[in-house]
């Protein structure tokens, strides 16, 4: 088990890790992939900055706490997506929804539940000796 899930993380690590680098370096066009449209230099590098590194940082924890077999680094990804998935729950509340907006949602939740998953099943700290 340990082992699948150390597979299925990195798999998700590098996904991410993708995206962030295909924001570096086509933000404009992935933006429309994520319905985004930047307006002007200022829009762009929003995208290019903002994505990138949530991407980046996602996968790169997801990467460094599997292979390094610490879960405390899984944390991370799991309340940058679990933030994200919370977010886009409340736009569905308040503005409704559009085609296409339940997968999104669905790899949110999917990347918060692995990360969960391999936090406990890695070894890890106790969020209380995090948290003092």
């Amino acid at each position: 088990m340990r082992i699948i899930l150390t597979a299925v993380l990195f798999l998700a690590g590098l996904f991410n890790l993708f995206l962030g680098v295909s924001f570096l370096i086509d933000p404009a066009r992935l933006g429309a992939a994520f319905n985004l449209s930047p307006v002007g230099p200022g829009g762009l590098a929003v995208l290019r900055a903002d994505l990138t590194a949530f991407f980046l940082v996602a996968g790169g924890c997801q990467l460094w706490g599997g292979w390094r077999r610490n879960g405390d680094l899984l944390l991370v990804p799991a309340l940058l997506f679990g933030i994200a998935f919370t977010g886009r729950a409340i736009s569905a509340a308040l503005d409704g929804t559009a085609p296409g907006f339940a997968m999104p949602m669905a790899l949110e939740a999917a990347q918060v539940i692995l990360a969960v998953a391999a936090w406990r099943v890695l070894p890890h700290h106790k969020i209380s000796e995090i948290a003092n």
